[in-house]
C-alpha cells in the first residue's frame, strides 16, 4: 500500500511547507514537575544541589530548587517537535542555546518557532531547515531559546510512501 509511512506523520510539516520568516505557535504547553527536573538531572549525572536539594536551596538566593537548564531547553525542543521536526530524518545541530530566566517546579513552558533558513541538502529527498525555538513561561517571560538545524523530508519524495 502506498502512503502508509506518510500517514504516521503530519502532512503539513515537510520541507516544502516551511517558509523563511514564518512563526509557529505550538499548541501545547508543559508544566515542569519535580519528577521532570530530578529525573533528567540525575540521568545526566548533574550533581549541582541547586537542582535537587530543597533544604540547601531554602536558604539560598532563590529560596527554592531551580530546574536544570538542560531540562528547560529539552522541553522547548520537545514542544516544538510535532510541528517542526516530525518529518526530520536527522538532527544536524543545536546552536545558540540561551537560558534567559530561571525555571522552577510548577512553571509552564510554551513555545514559538521561527523559520530562519532553508537550504537544499546533498540528497534529493530532503532539505535543511533552521529553526529558532523560543520558550516562554506562564508569565510570557522568555526563559530559553535554541536554534536547531534538521534534515526534513521533501513531500515530493515521501508523501506516497
Amino acid at each position: 500500500m502506498t502512503g502508509e509511512l506518510a500517514n504516521l506523520t503530519g502532512a503539513s510539516n515537510y520541507f516544502e511547507d516551511f517558509e523563511v520568516g514564518a512563526v509557529i505557535r505550538h499548541a501545547r504547553g508543559k508544566t515542569i514537575t519535580a519528577l521532570d527536573n530530578v529525573l533528567i538531572t540525575n540521568l545526566v549525572m548533574n550533581t549541582a544541589q541547586a537542582h535537587f536539594n530543597e533544604d540547601v536551596m531554602a536558604d539560598g538566593p532563590t529560596g527554592h530548587i531551580l530546574v536544570y537548564g538542560g531540562v528547560s531547553f529539552s522541553m522547548v525542543l520537545g514542544l516544538a517537535c510535532q510541528d517542526c521536526c516530525e518529518n526530520a530524518l536527522t538532527e544536524l545541530g543545536l546552536d545558540n542555546v540561551r537560558l534567559t530566566r530561571p525555571v522552577t517546579h510548577g512553571d509552564t513552558l510554551y513555545v514559538f518557532s521561527e523559520i530562519l533558513a532553508k537550504a537544499d541538502a546533498d540528497r534529493d529527498d530532503a532539505g535543511i531547515v533552521t529553526f529558532r525555538h523560543l520558550g516562554y513561561n506562564q508569565h510570557d517571560e522568555l526563559v530559553a531559546q535554541v536554534e536547531r538545524r534538521a534534515l526534513i523530508k521533501r513531500k515530493s519524495h515521501w508523501l506516497d510512501r
